[in-house]
């Protein structure tokens, strides 16, 4: 598939490839949605990008993100990072709204461009996107007016922190939205968290560990339908714990009964708990609880 993924490799290619004229900033721009040309030739054709993009729709925008198509609705706000990958439909598109793309590089010396990556929703699945009421649009798209404002007159030495403070706040507002949006669905969050529970019970229950190791964060994600960070940020929300803390304490929970229910020695039970190396077990119990799996189970047995 690789071979077949049409690369842009930066703003102004893609102003030109959507009917554009260039961007009045390289590193930065904003697009209206209805405004767009989708080429003959980006028909059913896969398609990511060296830049970052912001999108809110409120129609049908004929997208597909990796496995997943999405009809959007209004106020739906989705994020892209660089080097992912989407796909085009092609078909003509009754969705309006913006399209905010900036490039790493207008981040990259700044505390933004160092924390970028703690705002997960650039890696969900574009059917875990934020979902606004309107005040939220409003003041969403207020943040994006103010961006377009500044491209819009002469740079000068403030303009790149002008524009790093305002995607600052907007990345820091779609963040207490979306936790909003799992307060929102409690429900539903808490019917996934029993989900990973059931998958961690059966996985073990199977023995599927002997042959694959410990169950990964993308292997629950996958079996529940959801990306790995959304589900590691759900769990947080909801347990406490993200998605890696939330499989490492249901394994030390069950090293605890092998070690008091057993015989077997400490290399026997991390093998049957599925590490390769019974000293990445050893060293994991030990931070989790303080004790190393020998010094835990003279303690519970001297109780």
């Amino acid at each position: 598939m690789a071979n077949d993924i049409f690369h842009i490799e930066s703003i102004t290619q893609l102003h030109r490839t959507l009917g554009f004229p260039d961007p009045l900033h390289p590193l930065i721009s904003v697009l209206r949605v209805e405004e767009m040309k989708k080429p003959e030739d980006f028909k059913n054709k896969w398609f990511s990008s060296d830049f970052y993009s912001i999108s809110l729709k409120d129609g049908s925008c004929g997208m597909q993100y990796g496995r997943n198509y999405y009809d959007f609705e209004a106020g739906v706000l989705s994020f892209m990072a660089p080097k992912q990958v989407m796909r085009s439909d092609g078909t003509p598109s009754e969705a309006e709204g913006w399209m905010l793309l900036f490039h790493p590089d207008l981040i990259r010396h700044s505390q933004l461009g160092r924390t970028i990556d703690s705002f997960t929703f650039f890696s969900y699945e574009v059917h875990e996107a934020l979902h606004l009421s309107q005040r939220e649009q409003d003041l969403i798209s207020d943040i994006v007016e103010k961006i377009k404002y500044e491209y819009q007159q002469n740079i000068d030495a403030h303009s790149q922190d002008i524009f790093v403070s305002h995607l600052d706040l907007l990345l820091n507002y779609s963040r207490r939205f979306y936790e909003r949006q799992f307060h929102t669905r409690k429900k539903q969050n808490v019917d996934v968290v029993s989900q990973v529970e059931r998958l961690l019970r059966d996985y073990y229950s199977q023995g599927q560990q002997l042959e694959n190791g410990m169950p990964s964060i993308a292997y629950l994600a996958e079996k529940v339908h959801l990306s790995s960070n959304y589900l590691s940020d759900l769990l947080k929300k909801e347990t406490g714990r993200n998605g890696k803390d939330h499989v490492h304490e249901y394994v030390i929970e069950r090293a605890k009964t092998l070690l008091l229910n057993s015989t077997g020695n400490i290399s026997e039970i991390a093998y049957d708990l599925g590490f390769n190396y019974p000293h990445y077990f050893s060293r994991m119990f030990k931070q989790k609880t303080g004790m190393t799996p020998v010094q835990y189970r003279e303690h519970a047995t001297n109780a």
